[in-house]
């Protein structure tokens, strides 16, 4: 009897998904990720020796490689079905050299989707491991091994135990204050428009815009000069000067790449980076459809490319025909423009069968998985459909010696928009029927004033898309940069929005001092673009480490005669007398945030909470132990409640918020918590027994929307207080 051939992935569950395609003269394992990596207690890197790593076992992996050993040896063939990527590359580069002693026939094999027709394929058609993908990872993994391991110490002694510091990330951070900076120092300027509500019977009266006064383009920066223009209007007759009609296309958007599929699933489905890339890998990696049926829903899902194979393209031109009809199939497939930085190793991300409707999976999918494939699967089946059509018309107005405008589109062939909504980008509605020499009635006549806003906050979408600009990261690394950040607690999020936190802004200080050029965008895209570069053969991997590491070494050997001047300038002096030698307390950082202490330490070693004591506040709920009043205090992990009685009663409880527990069959009651940064958040009295938890605080009011038993409060400067439905995601006033 023959041998069976060893078929290696990464994940169960795209092992569960192949073995049903290769049937039983077939092993397939999984090594669960990557199997060999750096050591964790040492640096792990000979400088001196051309950066050679030192790789070994990872650890909890030694029984599995046993397994996968032996499986190996009883073998005819080893075949490595890795993922596409550098990480997958570099995975199936370590299991190779481990199963070497034991098996000479190892092959690589890759394929695009995990469909029976594109692993068959892969198995006839096996090939070596790439070692220039497998450099470009190892390259880029001894950088932030370097970063990582040379510089969280530094932080470690200004600030605290615990703290770290990424290569990509860290420039990810600084794009998040450099825009908070901006707006801190942003100064808005007045302007001024008017508007006139015209009518023109029997159509409904619509709104044209002033653009020309005297012959001239206006510009109203002051409400003196929209008076003067407004009185001058008094009795001016509105007569339509001139119409001009146009026919115009809008043509659909290419099929979704990494990035894209981040932007547009967290605008339109609310899903933050790394829960749309784990969603991802779910479809791309197989789905129970019914009893027999496993199959992978979509492509591979780290990509920068918008290219697809010639037969999905005639695939989804058949079926758009049979769905929608000829007219919606354009003349010519559609080819779109590649981006300049891409690798373009592997297609868009699209749907593996595009007869795989939505709504025919749908029963197989949890709610998140549906969402997000039918995302892909409108998005790729829009983008090879014909242009959205529409007729535009701006009207020409006179009035004494103002000209105003007005615009009105009309869509005559909706085209791609059948299967994908997608915004116009505009207000304009339909105008009524209009000709030249039209006089027009005045319903109103307005001047409205305006200020310009600043730049608005980045949102996960728009970060991600300012590192894509800027050539910072990779597809397979935007969601950790986005999502390392909310981490480590140097951004938070408010309305979706990232906010720098103290903590956040006084480590981008160190280390902009510290590594001036290191953390420069420029710098870390030309590090990106070496790193492609060694991917695609034309370049030495150790000579991209070293043009990253000199700058680094000159940098911490100027470490020590920097670290008091930059370490005092964070030491932020306060108007607080200290207790016991009279000199002004610091704000210092612990493993719990800041706090005061004194600048004379160690002479003198007073030190306090950052808070002001509060003065005394009683509780209605009277002590359980002894019967006396509670009072509310403040310790190390925020509120909580203790008897007035202490010492001789010792009773504390944590602060309740007066809101029963929303968790269903829980009796507990919602208190206030805090992080060991202080960052304040809302969990179960019941805790570990119930794990409800919420950043936001919530309010005992139903949701009148979709009867959820509780809201959460939100604050902004604009707005003042409002709630929001946790579930629905319907806004409600306080009122």
């Amino acid at each position: 009897m023959s041998k069976a051939s060893l078929v290696i992935v990464e994940s169960p569950a795209k092992a569960s998904t192949i073995k049903k395609f290769l049937g039983k003269n077939y092993e397939v394992i999984a090594s669960v990720g990557h199997v060999m990596d750096l050591p964790k207690n040492e640096l792990g890197v000979d400088i001196s020796n051309g950066f050679a790593p030192k790789y070994i076992v990872s650890k909890g992996k030694q029984k599995i490689l046993l397994k996968i050993k032996k499986a190996a040896k009883e073998s005819s063939e080893v075949l490595l079905a890795l993922d596409m990527d550098r990480e997958g590359e570099a995975i199936a580069w370590h299991l190779q050299q481990f199963l070497a002693p034991v098996q000479s026939n190892i092959k690589r094999i890759i394929f695009n989707e995990i469909t029976k027709n594109a692993i068959l394929e892969a198995v006839a058609s096996p090939h070596e491991v790439d070692m220039n993908k497998v450099l470009a990872q190892q390259a880029r993994r001894i950088l932030d091994r370097l970063v990582g391991y040379q510089i969280s110490p530094i932080l470690w002694q200004i600030f605290y135990y615990g703290l770290s510091a990424g290569r990509v990330q860290t420039v990810g951070l600084r794009l998040v204050l450099e825009r908070e900076d901006e707006i801190l120092a942003f100064a808005p300027e007045e302007y001024w428009s008017i508007e006139a509500s015209l009518g023109a019977p029997p159509g409904e009266p619509f709104r044209a815009k002033l653009t020309h006064h005297q012959g001239a383009k206006v510009m109203l920066g002051r409400k003196e000069d929209v008076d003067l223009i407004l009185k001058s209007l008094e009795g001016a007759r509105f007569r339509v000067d001139a119409i001009d009609k146009k026919k115009k296309k809008r043509n659909p958007q290419p099929p979704y790449i990494t990035s894209t599929l981040q932007r547009d699933a967290a605008r339109r489905l609310k899903f933050s980076a790394k829960k749309i890339m784990v969603i991802a890998q779910q479809l791309y990696e197989g789905i129970n459809l019914g009893k027999k049926e496993r199959v992978g829903l979509i492509t591979y899902m780290r990509t920068d490319s918008v290219r697809i194979s010639d037969q999905a393209g005639r695939s989804a031109r058949g079926f758009i025909q049979e769905a929608f009809g000829k007219e919606y199939v354009p003349a010519k497939p559609r080819v779109f423009h590649q981006n300049k930085r891409a690798q373009d190793a592997h297609e868009a991300i699209r749907p593996s069968d595009v007869a795989r409707g939505p709504e025919a999976v749908q029963p197989y999918l949890t709610k998140d998985q549906f969402a997000l494939y039918e995302l892909i699967w409108r998005r790729f089946i829009a983008s090879q459909m014909e242009s959205c059509h529409y007729d535009t018309t701006e009207a020409s107005i006179s009035a004494g010696d103002c000209i105003f405008k007005a615009n009105g589109r009309v869509m005559t062939f909706p085209g791609f928009l059948k299967v994908y909504d997608e915004d116009l980008d505009n207000d304009e509605g339909e105008l009524p029927p209009l000709s030249i020499g039209d006089i027009l009635s005045l319903q109103s006549l307005e001047g409205l004033q305006h200020f310009t806003e600043p730049p608005p906050r980045y949102s996960e979408s728009s970060l991600i898309k300012e590192l894509e600009d800027r050539g910072i990261g990779r597809p397979s690394t935007y969601a950790n940069i986005v999502s390392i950040i909310q981490e480590r607690e140097y951004v938070e999020k408010e309305n979706g929005r990232f906010i720098p936190t103290t903590l956040g802004r006084q480590v981008w200080v160190t280390l902009k001092g510290f590594f001036p050029k290191v953390f420069d965008t420029s710098f870390t895209a030309m590090m990106e673009e070496e790193l492609d570069r060694v991917e695609g053969g034309g370049y030495e991997w150790q000579k991209v480490v070293m043009d990253f590491y000199e700058p680094f070494e000159k940098s911490l050997s100027k470490i020590e005669e920097k670290k008091e001047r930059i370490k005092s300038s964070l030491q932020e002096e306060t108007d607080i007398a200290c207790e016991k030698c009279g000199r002004k307390l610091i704000k210092k950082w612990g493993k719990n945030g800041q706090f005061l202490a004194c600048p004379a330490y160690p002479e003198c070693k007073f030190s306090r909470p950052l808070e002001e004591e509060a003065p005394d506040h009683y509780l209605e709920t009277p002590c359980p132990v002894c019967g006396s009043r509670l009072l509310l205090k403040r310790g190390r992990f925020g509120r909580f409640a203790a008897c007035e009685r202490y010492p001789e009663c010792k009773h504390t409880q944590s602060y309740q918020i007066g809101v029963d527990c929303p968790a269903k069959g829980c009796s507990g009651k919602v208190v206030e918590k805090v992080t060991r940064r202080g960052k304040i958040f809302y969990g179960c009295s019941r805790y570990p027994k119930c794990d409800f938890a919420s950043w936001d605080k919530p309010v005992p009011q139903p949701c009148p929307h979709c009867k959820n038993p509780y809201l959460v409060e939100k604050t902004s400067k604009k707005r003042g207080t409002y709630f929001i439905c946790p579930s629905c995601k319907e806004e409600i006033s306080p009122e």
